[in-house]
């Protein structure tokens, strides 16, 4: 019997998996009939009702959650499906209605609307942090390049005990608590000079936080009136203020606040975390219950928000002992007062959206259809009556307020308005557009190393912001920010530089001209770096050759400046060349190309590359540190008819002598020789394709034993009989010594 009923409540598992909600339900219902176990009864309970709420049969949901709970006080984790899904609903509704577009609801439902908002705070788009939606205040900018709020991220690491994660991006912040979280030097000062007002409500904003912490709570609150009147469509303003509020026990004003809050920024979570703990404080759980869904609906992992949802849910599911008055139950009469409206379980159903936040928006606030599967799509209709009676099912259950408090709250409700409108701003608010365009001094945005307007910002962890160009060549030569001097061995192991994206965002936007002027210079740059003729950056080494791997270590700053730049140009390539005492560089050289490159933590670096072409010296050069060269491609001069048959002849002959010499090797030693260049190349099949010749020719040059100074003439060679004649002349050197 026991595996009887095992495999009936995973077949109803599987059902509510799939969606078949009415199927989980009677299993459920079935199974319940054979407990006897109170604890085993409540469990199985609370899945029916999840199964019944999630079909939309509410009415008969909560009906079983409070059977459950007369048993025994339903936990959290009884109720988690239940808030999961109401939230859930909530956001769904508003991702549909964001698809269709209402631009007008907001305003039709009273809602604070905003010319030029933006999606993340009222009129400061491009300075706004993504965290708190409202204007950056001391802006921190992560190793993405993305910047926000100082508060704001040691609150968010604090919150959830982790190491930072951008909003923007998701990338978690590498850099150590030892670092700290250091703010954006440029930007701040950027914000200081063009928002003056809203920077010194910022200020105001982190003097009444001081003070709060101190407990000054009429001092704090003092505070944080001056920074309203400073900024007045400000939403953490009005938050803060209405925590002051709720601290000084003054519930109503908490209230007031934290509604012009959600009307300022309707999908912010916080301000619905403040709405209903004012509610909470007021009496007013089921209106709390609806912004505390509404907030999980924006930030699904609000640990507080699902507390307090637990709590209040919970409560309204306990076993109720009072005689509940009869006229509560009837639905219309709730309906007809206003001071009811607010109270309707409905609510936290509504489309989240600035209309919703209105008392008028309730009225018509209905239900969404449940998701469902295919097989439940006949009972539609039955299922819009439940819903339609859900909030019935939760009326009855309270007392509810006398008509005397009606007329208070009407009352009440027409003070808050008038007070309201005296915390609106009369006027439109500073916007970025109405700044004195006298501001906008490109002398702001200057690196302070190259003193040019930056190109491609980078922030370092200190705070401090250079072209990306001009740190990598500092970082070159010292792991230490140029500016400060803080080490940042650290930020080098990363070797990723993230632009600043609001630094970059900024210049684009309001520097056009002076960015086109800057991007000018850099394409002339790096059209200059990237001729593969003139000016080609030479790496003093040792020989290499075409076709063959030489693989370098990379540890001299210069060294470092050029092969970046290689990198950066496209090119990918650079000429290696034998010392010369007097020149400085030999005469001959090849081609290299970079294939991949491996740094270290301390910046040095691992770079293969292979043998492309040779080329001629025509001018030594020097530029930033390292050796530059005109140069001249070489290439083998090709034979025909007679000439042709003989070359082929002689270059069978030494093949096999080639391959002679390599199989007379130890197997130590040519197993060695193969771990580094790879194994010998076969004949090409065409014999003069390559303007270098065959492959197979450079590779046992470059594995002979022979001085850079012996190898040098095989490459300044454009005979390939020549060359191949030489190397017939060493193998048989090499032959005579090894018999001797």
């Amino acid at each position: 019997m026991g595996t009887e009923s095992e495999s009936m409540l995973h077949l109803a598992a599987e059902a509510f998996k799939s969606k078949n909600f009415d199927l989980a339900a009677d299993i459920y219902e079935c199974q319940l009939a054979c407990l006897g176990d109170p604890q085993s009864r409540r469990e199985l309970m609370v899945k029916r009702a999840d199964s019944l709420a999630f079909g939309g049969k509410f009415t008969e949901a909560f009906d079983v959650y409070r059977q459950a709970s007369e048993i025994e006080r339903l936990r959290p984790t009884h109720l988690a499906n239940l808030i999961e899904y109401l939230s859930g609903t909530i956001r769904r509704q508003d991702e549909g209605e964001r698809h269709r577009g209402n631009p007008c609801r907001a305003k039709e439902a009273g809602a604070t609307v905003c010319p030029r908002a933006g999606a993340t705070g009222c009129g400061y788009e491009d300075f706004s942090c993504r965290i708190c939606l409202s204007f950056l205040v001391e802006p921190v900018t992560l190793t993405c390049g993305h910047s926000f709020c100082k508060k704001c991220l040691e609150r968010e690491r604090k919150e959830k005990e982790r190491p930072v994660v951008c909003k923007e991006c998701k990338n978690v912040s590498a850099v150590s608590d030892s670092l700290g979280l250091r703010v954006n030097v440029v930007l701040s000062n950027l914000l200081a000079k063009w928002f003056p007002t809203q920077y010194q409500a910022g200020q105001l904003r982190r003097e009444g936080n001081g003070l709060y912490a101190e407990k000054k709570m009429e001092a704090a609150l003092e505070k944080y009136n001056q920074a309203i009147l400073a900024a007045p469509t400000d939403h953490i303003l009005f938050s803060n203020r209405s925590q002051i509020h709720s601290s000084l026990k003054r519930h109503e004003k908490a209230l007031m606040d934290a509604e012009m809050a959600c009307r300022l920024m309707p999908h912010w979570s916080k301000g619905h975390i403040r709405k209903g703990q004012a509610l909470v404080s007021l009496g007013r759980s089921e209106e709390a219950l609806r912004e505390y869904l509404v907030c999980l609906s924006i930030e699904p992992d609000c640990k507080l928000a699902k507390t307090e949802a637990y709590k209040i849910l919970s409560d309204l599911l306990a076993p109720v002992r009072d005689q509940v008055p009869e006229h509560i139950s009837d639905y219309t009469n709730i309906l007809s007062s206003r001071a009811h409206i607010k109270n309707s379980i409905s609510a936290p159903f509504h489309t989240l959206s600035p209309s919703s936040l209105s008392p008028e928006s309730y009225l018509t606030s209905t239900l969404p259809a449940p998701e469902r599967s295919p097989k439940e799509n006949q009972s539609k209709c039955q299922g819009r009556t439940e819903v339609r009676r859900f909030d019935q099912c939760f009326l009855t259950k309270r007392k509810r307020r006398i008509s005397e408090e009606e007329a208070k709250v009407e009352l009440q409700g027409k003070n808050n308005d008038h007070k309201r409108s005296k915390s609106e701003p009369n006027e439109e608010p500073e916007y970025l557009s109405s700044v004195d365009t006298d501001l906008f001094d490109p002398a702001d945005l200057e690196c302070p190393l190259c003193m040019r307007l930056f190109y491609e910002p980078v922030t370092t962890p200190c705070g401090h912001t250079f072209c990306l160009q001009c740190l990598e060549r500092c970082l070159d030569h010292n792991p230490k920010c140029p500016l400060c001097k803080e080490d940042m061995s650290e930020y080098l192991v990363q070797r990723k530089y993230c632009k600043t994206v609001i630094t970059e965002n900024l210049i684009s936007k309001y520097l056009p001209s002076e960015l086109m002027e800057r991007q000018k210079i850099h394409l002339e740059e790096m059209a200059e770096l990237s001729n593969l003729n003139k000016n080609v950056p030479i790496f003093v080494c040792t020989m290499a050759f075409p076709t063959v791997p030489c693989p370098l270590h990379i540890f001299e700053p210069c060294y470092r400046l050029m092969i970046r730049r290689c990198m950066e140009t496209g090119t990918n390539c650079f000429g290696m060349c034998l010392g010369d005492d007097l020149k400085g560089f030999a005469d001959y050289g090849c081609l290299l190309e970079i294939r991949d490159v491996k740094f270290f933590s301390d910046g040095r670096s691992v770079v293969d590359t292979i043998g492309k072409r040779r080329f001629k010296v025509i001018q030594h050069s020097e530029r930033d540190g390292y050796n530059t060269a005109d140069i001249e491609y070489l290439e083998d001069v090709k034979v025909e008819g007679v000439a042709e048959r003989e070359l082929q002849c002689l270059h069978d002959v030494v093949y096999e002598q080639a391959v002679y010499w390599v199989n007379s090797l130890k197997a130590e030693q040519k197993a060695r020789i193969e771990g580094h260049f790879g194994p010998m190349p076969d004949k090409d099949s065409e014999l003069q394709a390559s303007p270098n010749g065959p492959s197979w020719c450079w590779w046992l040059l470059a594995v002979l034993p022979l001085e850079g100074r012996a190898q040098l003439p095989f490459l300044a060679l454009t005979s390939l009989r020549d060359r191949l004649s030489g190397i017939r002349k060493v193998l048989l050197f090499m032959s005579q010594n090894r018999s001797r």
